[in-house]
């Protein structure tokens, strides 16, 4: 199977994305697959670089190791980076809370703008000498997103035309309120969150099976926002995520244009399972906001991980009980519902074997993603109607499954 991955951004945040890789690679979960593409934007641009360099050297092992190296080296730890970063994050809450104006980066000298730190930090991980233009296609493809300040063009530097540099990678990751805009090949870039979040479409020119995607920012909010703190963080979620859903809608068209045999493979089009996994708000989020995603305090950024090594032990279970569920293993889906809550909700009638009817009558829907978030949720045709399964995991144990129609606000 070919696998393309995508790494949203969202500075801090992002480090979660660096656990569930992490853990991806320890489990095997690419073992017998091609990983052959990498995309991301902001943090999640470093994540997928790291990546890719283990990649290109045919290394895949070294991936848990080289994340893990940067982002404790991102950390603040000592008490002069400690204030530091209390600092910008109490800048940050107070932007958010309208206390205080945006920081304009052009204002401080460039030796104090953050840049050149931010430069030296990737050089000590990455050896960008050896990076070259991969205009054979030899290596999976790395694409990185950003946007053009002054044309607002939208910029994909991509390592089969581009050669990476840490100022290709800066200039993904360059939110304007920290940074200068980044100068390169004649272009100003800003932070890739205005463009691609995270580039999609590129990557399925090197035909992926699969596409699975680490999302920062949640989809959904129990409770309306009320409080300036809450608007602002709900603001930022939502419109990080705006380019990505209009992206995955997209293929989630294409898919079902091939599946109704309106397109056909004489189109050059080809169905692409989609996979998202989801960080769920971190608890930081509620006393601080969208600032927690420029919060560099070690312990948070360990705690992210952990939730991304959690979060990426559910998705292998899912994947698990899905592939049961597909091949119709009446046998292993019993096993794995054992002692699991189960809720069946009309129109739906309760069947008597509930294995036996998962692998008979209900059939995953591949034209629509798989979102692995607080729950995991499939969209699915039930004797020929729509609906929903939705499986509740801790861990590698599956604790509930439901199956009803689709609600209302989703059809």
């Amino acid at each position: 199977m070919r696998i393309a991955l995508a790494f949203q951004g969202g500075g801090s945040h992002t480090a979660f994305t660096a656990g569930v890789l992490a853990r991806l690679v320890e489990r095997g979960a690419f073992d017998g697959h091609d990983i052959v593409a990498v995309s991301g934007t902001s943090g999640g641009a470093i994540n997928a670089l790291l990546a890719w360099t283990a990649l290109r050297e045919d290394r895949r092992d070294r991936i848990p190791a080289l994340l893990e190296a940067f982002w404790e080296d991102n950390a603040a730890r000592g008490p002069l980076e400690r204030v530091g970063n209390a600092v910008v994050v109490g800048a940050g809450l107070a932007q958010s809370l309208g206390l205080a104006p945006p920081l304009n980066p052009y204002l401080l000298l460039p030796p104090f703008d953050g840049r050149e730190e931010f430069r030296r930090l990737l050089r000590r991980h990455v050896d960008f000498a050896a990076l070259t233009v991969d205009t054979d296609a030899h290596d999976p493809r790395l694409v990185l997103g950003a946007v053009d300040v002054r044309s607002g063009a939208f910029r994909a530097f991509d390592s089969r035309r581009d050669v990476i540099t840490p100022d290709t990678v800066l200039a993904s990751a360059a939110i304007p309120t920290l940074f200068r805009a980044v100068h390169v090949d004649g272009g100003a870039y800003w932070d890739g969150l205005f463009s691609q979040n995270p580039p999609v479409a590129p990557l399925l020119d090197d035909d992926p099976d699969e596409l699975w995607v680490v999302q920062i920012n949640p989809t959904r909010r129990d409770d309306e926002p009320r409080t300036t703190l809450d608007i602002a963080d709900r603001r930022n979620e939502l419109a990080g995520n705006l380019s990505l859903y209009q992206e995955l809608a997209s293929i989630e068209k294409i898919d079902q244009l091939l599946a109704a045999g309106t397109l056909t493979a004489a189109s050059g089009y080809r169905q692409v399972t989609v996979r998202v996994l989801e960080l769920a708000r971190p608890p930081a989020a509620g006393f601080l906001g969208a600032a927690s995603k420029i919060n560099r305090d070690v312990a948070f950024l360990r705690e992210l991980r952990r939730r991304g090594r959690y979060q990426a032990d559910v998705f292998l279970a899912a994947l698990r009980f899905e592939q049961a569920w597909s091949d119709g293993d009446v046998a292993a889906l019993r096993d794995l519902l054992a002692g699991a809550a189960i809720t069946i909700e009309a129109p739906i009638r309760p069947p008597a074997d509930l294995p036996a009817f998962l692998a008979d009558a209900v059939v995953r829907d591949d034209t629509r993603k798989e979102l692995v978030g607080q729950d995991v949720t499939w969209r699915v045709t039930v004797q020929g109607a729509p609906g929903v399964l939705t499986a509740t995991i801790v861990g590698h144990r599956l604790l509930a499954l439901a199956l009803g129609p689709v609600p209302q606000d989703e059809r």
